[in-house]
């Protein structure tokens, strides 16, 4: 999987445990309130068949959780809504075309790109280049057979509506599509252009991440994910440190609730110095990283 996906859908891929496996970590944190707990899931918010079930520690948590917290609240989101909003941030209405955003030269690296990646760029042409990045990932994760119904916010919402426990989301639908359309031309250029350059190499790369997802190998995320953030300062700061230190201030709130909370956001926020359980550790919380128990065969 390439590096952007991670950032313009703030998720990880993940994969289900495999029959004999050794006792190892996952990508999920119990931060230790006054008289109750708030789990920390990195969110996969697409999987294929072959995924499930998730973990079983994942599982623990959702039953002992209260309240459950994504990043949108997702069972009040409204998918007529939702696309509508996609179209007013990213479907250019005003003669403009993304060629004319991209500039003759990097269109014309673009376009080459998505040729090899039997990919019609034309057919975008009334995109923003964020939009346009966001749908080519789309079209790449789906011929590998990856699908958001099977992501775990879907899984987690449905189980939630079927057990009558709340959701709460951190952010409306249009408030994140506006730190992606907020985002200086400069920024979505790159964006658009390293998602094409690396579209060749996503069948290599998914298993790799996938395995230190499912593993909670939290030192490959951060080589792999924070060290290819590092040339795209603004993407970084809007998308993943800003949100984080917002969320950490709310969920800071909770820990002196009675509820136990399970929040579920992509696992891009979850790693790193400035990632959420670091944030909190450094405000004195304690903070400890969850583990798959072994299973015999």
């Amino acid at each position: 999987m390439t590096r952007v996906l991670s950032v313009l859908l703030l998720c990880l891929l993940g994969s289900a445990a495999a029959a004999g496996e050794q006792d190892h970590p996952v990508t999920l944190w119990r931060v230790a309130g006054e008289a109750n707990s708030v789990y920390l899931l990195g969110s996969i918010h697409l999987l294929r068949e072959k995924d499930h079930p998730l973990p079983t520690v994942i599982d623990e948590a959702y039953v002992d959780a209260e309240v459950i917290v994504m990043e949108l609240d997702m069972d009040d989101l409204d998918p007529v809504y939702a696309q509508a909003a996609f179209n007013r941030a990213g479907v250019l209405t005003d003669g403009t075309t993304l060629k004319d955003l991209m500039g003759d030269d990097a269109y014309a690296q673009a376009d080459s790109a998505a040729t090899a990646l039997d990919i019609p760029l034309d057919m975008l042409d009334q995109s923003e280049p964020w939009l346009a990045a966001m749908t080519i990932e789309l079209m790449m994760l789906y011929r590998f057979g990856f699908n958001p119904e099977l992501g775990v916010e879907i899984v987690m919402t449905q189980r939630a509506v079927a057990d009558g426990k709340p959701i709460e989301g951190f952010e409306t639908i249009d408030e994140q599509l506006s730190f992606l359309d907020g985002l200086p031309i400069e920024a979505q250029r790159e964006m658009l252009l390293q998602v094409l350059n690396e579209g060749a190499t996503m069948s290599e790369s998914i298993d790799d991440l996938v395995a230190a997802w499912h593993h909670g190998d939290t030192a490959a995320l951060e080589e792999v994910l924070l060290s290819s953030m590092a040339d795209q300062e603004d993407l970084s700061d809007v998308l993943i440190s800003q949100r984080n230190r917002r969320w950490t201030d709310r969920i800071a709130t909770w820990l002196d609730d009675d509820n136990d909370y399970l929040v579920v956001v992509g696992a891009l926020h979850l790693i790193g110095d400035e990632g959420v359980p670091a944030l909190l550790d450094a405000r004195g919380f304690g903070i400890q990283q969850l583990r798959e128990p072994a299973r015999l065969r």
